[in-house]
């Protein structure tokens, strides 16, 4: 009894928690708090833009906090906080300086939607800043509960926002599949965890490795089984073959800029777990995990190119691209070197901007409504809105791969890195579906450079009837019905230039530039992805 009360009355001591540490997380979700509160407690609308506005600030405050702890780890060296549950390293810092940017742009680009479909509010907002912080600490999280909580903070409100549009049944059907699906990875996931800690005894990534390079495991089923269920998990959340049914339905149901923010976001997030698991916590198992990634990495490459052949609809197509890009980062892990890891992380972090800045020239296409997707949609945006057709274009050509883009020095070190790691046949097989890749991004770009369809038959018509009133000598009454017959074909052509809110025309341009410029010059994005190999061990 007297024991029982000394065990009662002990203190429990909390562990030091260093906030600077997570100061980029506690700023979106002080901002997303702040946003709530403020806008719950006003009686008066604030002018239009003002939520997206504070929103740009927050995520600009973030990306300056992570900054300065990029520093530090660059002055400092990596180092371990919050009970060893937190790592600040190259690693974590790249990761927290992405998702700050994809928060960044798609706040802009979802700023113009959201007022022209009459949703304009605070909730979008303040559930991508509760994503983004969700993203974040799965990208510095140093132990798998972490993990988890941060994965389910990110997908929640990924639910939500994927059915955000109330009014287009689509949204609400990607929302409950994205939900029931993401359940289950999540559920598969925690069990994963539940196996490791079984195997191991912790679930620290780093005492794991150690307890791993310790000791020799007779019988490795349980953890053999845990490694592959967070595999599962974790696959699910970056699109990866066979785990990637949800995406191509999930991407075209849900609103535009949440389609490019989730496509963004997730799948850095979702890398940033998978690779600081695999790594960090079963670098010394890489021979029993390696040849799965080899598998999950083809499969997910020709999955992705040949769904991406037969859609008809941006969206989708788009979708299956993002499966395909997925492919290409997991050749990277799989290659299981440094090389590997930071070509991979240069691939996410150029992959961000040319596909939230895609995603942007789909939601202006769309229209009131979100629903002209279909790739006759398309034809002849060059004539209607120049601007918008070029900067589309030139993103399509950097994930198609062409030189002096991005998206070729990504493409690039990938496949090297296969290629140094002796993975011969991956590094083919990436190099043929880049190639599937560069026909429907082409066809895509040489519709919008096409005749609108409109034109093109009444310019058929014109010349068919002409030459009727030609030989048998109608005169000119068939030729002023001929012009009725145009003006009405240019009609139903469609309107002939689409308006461009200037925040997306800011995201646009800003993702051009950015693919151009670190195309031709990548020394930045290159180093700054290389020291982000490094980490805590």
């Amino acid at each position: 009894m007297i024991h029982t009360l000394l065990l009662a009355t002990q203190v429990l001591h909390a562990p030091h928690v260093d906030y600077v540490a997570i100061l980029p997380e506690l700023i979106l979700i002080g901002g997303a708090l702040l946003l709530m509160l403020g806008s719950s407690l006003s009686s008066s609308r604030p002018a239009p833009g003002t939520w997206s506005g504070f929103t740009v600030v927050v995520a600009a405050a973030s990306i300056g906090a992570s900054w300065y702890l990029w520093d530090q780890v660059s002055r400092h060296g990596p180092q371990e906080t919050v009970h060893n549950a937190v790592a600040v390293d190259g690693f974590s810092t790249l990761f927290l300086i992405l998702i700050g940017v994809a928060l960044l742009l798609g706040s802009l680009v979802a700023d113009g939607y959201l007022r022209r479909e009459g949703l304009d509010g605070p909730e979008f907002y303040v559930l991508a800043m509760l994503s983004g912080a969700g993203g974040m600490f799965m990208s510095v999280a140093n132990d798998l509960i972490v993990v988890f909580l941060g994965l389910e903070t990110l997908s929640i409100a990924l639910y939500v926002l994927a059915g955000y549009h109330t009014r287009r049944k689509e949204s609400s059907e990607a929302a409950i599949k994205y939900f029931v699906l993401g359940a289950f990875s999540s559920a598969i996931f925690l069990y994963g965890i539940a196996l490791v800690y079984g195997a191991t005894g912790s679930t620290n990534l780093v005492s794991i490795a150690t307890y791993l390079s310790q000791n020799v495991i007779v019988t490795n089923g349980i953890l053999l089984a845990g490694i592959a269920m967070l595999i599962v998990g974790l696959g699910f959340k970056v699109a990866a073959a066979p785990f990637h049914n949800w995406s191509p339905d999930v991407y075209q149901g849900s609103p535009t800029p949440v389609t490019g923010y989730m496509a963004a976001v997730a799948k850095a997030a979702g890398f940033a777990g998978l690779l600081r698991v695999l790594f960090s916590a079963f670098g010394s198992m890489r021979t029993d995990w390696q040849p799965v990634i080899v598998v999950l990495a083809a499969l997910t490459l020709v999955v992705g190119a040949v769904g991406a052949m037969v859609q008809t609809d941006v969206k989708r197509l788009l979708a299956y691209s993002s499966i395909n890009h997925a492919g290409f980062v997991l050749v990277g892990l799989a290659a299981a070197t440094t090389a590997g890891i930071s070509g991979s992380l240069y691939y996410l972090f150029t992959y961000t901007f040319v596909v939230i800045g895609s995603f942007g020239v789909v939601s202006v296409v769309g229209r009131h409504g979100d629903g002209r997707h279909q790739l006759e949609d398309y034809r002849g945006l060059a004539r209607r809105n120049p601007f918008l057709a070029a900067v589309f274009a030139l993103l399509l050509l950097a994930q198609s791969g062409v030189p002096f883009t991005t998206g070729f020095l990504a493409k690039f070190y990938v496949i090297s890195s296969a290629v140094q790691a002796r993975s011969y046949p991956l590094a083919i097989l990436s190099i043929l579906t880049a190639v599937v890749g560069a026909y429907y991004y082409l066809r895509l770009i040489f519709i919008m450079y096409s005749s609108p369809a409109g034109e093109a038959e009444a310019v058929a018509v014109e010349l068919m009837i002409t030459d009727v009133a030609v030989s048998t000598g109608a005169g000119t009454t068939l030729v002023e019905e001929v012009d009725e017959v145009v003006v009405l074909a240019e009609t139903e052509a469609g309107p002939p230039e689409l308006e461009v809110p200037t925040s997306t025309a800011l995201v646009l341009t800003l993702t051009g530039l950015f693919t151009v410029a670190f195309g031709l010059v990548p020394g930045t994005i290159v180093n700054f992805a290389h020291q982000a190999t490094l980490l805590v061990h």
